[in-house]
């Protein structure tokens, strides 16, 4: 996930932290020399080289976007990228025009519009309501899908802007600055608890009655019992996690230091799987549906891995991407470049 001003600078920090991590990889790059500064003047940084994905190789694996048939193209103003699914509804951030939009999937309409600052860090649904952390008013702020109208805000400040927020154990979890795991209370709307993490772990899922952190700085995947507030598990996965998802019995990281997938058995508390997919780098995004786990990042805004194969069994190569969800028997695909969010089948050829 890329907030606008990311997308648009293609900021140092995010391509530095690749370029750290993926030596691997191909990169791009101009010349060498650089012009003389004038005296008098500070030197001009270079542009980051541009990190190249390689994409998966394998035979008969790869596909260009503009072979995708959707169901729906809906434009959403500015830069659609978060979303969560409700119980009628998908709901997409846009914090270049500080908006979340509703989506309604009986009709493919925009709906209602909620004036957010800068929505970041995940969005998620639950006790009626639908959670919006905001890194323009450092808080999460509570709405009424039915209405659209705010109806309560919580101090805390995201701890990244493409951290997270969840819901389980009746209750709302966010990573806030530095390191701190909050528990809000729906009841009151307050905080009711805080666990302290290790540097770098921002996003929480929630599955299985556990709370699952990624811990981008130290490449594991952090379990937290909610009864007794503590972290029971460390689990190594792949290089910089950063998303993830449950499905088929599975916990999945999105690895942006190498372009993995890490599989992890939660009963055993050890990775089962790594299945190589070739997006490295910061933005992305993974859900799971219909049997499989879906990822999306820019240049393959689309990848699909079989659990039963734990191999990469389609991918989509070509511009869009960088935000994505499963409902409605649906993918719904944020193209945070293009304004628009597709509404795609799964039974892709």
């Amino acid at each position: 996930m890329f907030l606008p001003s990311q997308v648009l600078s293609i900021t140092g920090r995010a391509f530095i932290l690749a370029g750290l991590v993926v030596a691997p990889f191909a990169f791009s790059q101009g010349p060498s020399s650089q012009p003389a500064t004038p005296a008098g003047q500070a030197p001009v940084k270079a542009r980051p080289p541009r990190i190249v994905r390689p994409g998966v190789a394998t035979e008969g694996v790869s596909r260009s976007m503009s072979d995708i048939q959707t169901e729906a193209v809906l434009p959403v103003e500015g830069s659609p990228d978060w979303s969560v699914v409700t119980n009628d509804s998908v709901w997409i951030t846009s914090a270049r025009v500080n908006h979340v939009a509703q989506l309604i999937a009986a009709t493919n309409q925009v709906g209602l519009i909620v004036e957010v600052q800068r929505p970041c860090s995940g969005l998620a649904y639950g006790f009626g309501s639908i959670w919006i952390p905001s890194c323009g008013s450092h808080s999460v702020i509570r709405v009424d899908p039915a209405t659209g109208k705010k109806l309560a805000e919580i101090a805390g400040d995201p701890a990244n802007s493409e951290g997270g927020i969840t819901v389980g154990a009746d209750s709302v979890w966010m990573v806030t600055k530095p390191s701190t795991l909050v528990r809000i209370n729906p009841k009151t709307n307050a905080i009711s608890a805080t666990i302290q993490l290790p540097s770098g772990s921002e996003n929480p899922l929630f599955s299985d009655n556990f709370v699952w952190i990624s811990s981008f700085e130290h490449d594991q995947l952090l379990k937290v019992d909610p009864v007794s507030g503590t972290i029971i598990a460390t689990i190594p996965v792949g290089p910089k996690p950063r998303f993830l998802t449950a499905g088929s019995g599975s916990i999945w990281t999105l690895n942006q230091g190498d372009g993995t997938i890490s599989r992890v058995d939660p009963k055993a508390g050890k990775v089962v799987a790594t299945i190589s997919c070739g997006i490295p780098g910061s933005g992305g995004e993974i859900t799971y549906g219909a049997g499989s786990v879906w990822a999306t990042m820019f240049d393959f805004p689309l990848t699909e891995v079989d659990p039963k194969s734990n191999k990469v069994v389609k991918q989509w190569g070509g511009p869009g991407g960088d935000g994505i969800r499963f409902g409605f028997e649906s993918i719904w695909l944020s193209n945070g470049r293009q304004g628009t969010v597709w509404r795609i089948s799964p039974d892709q050829k």
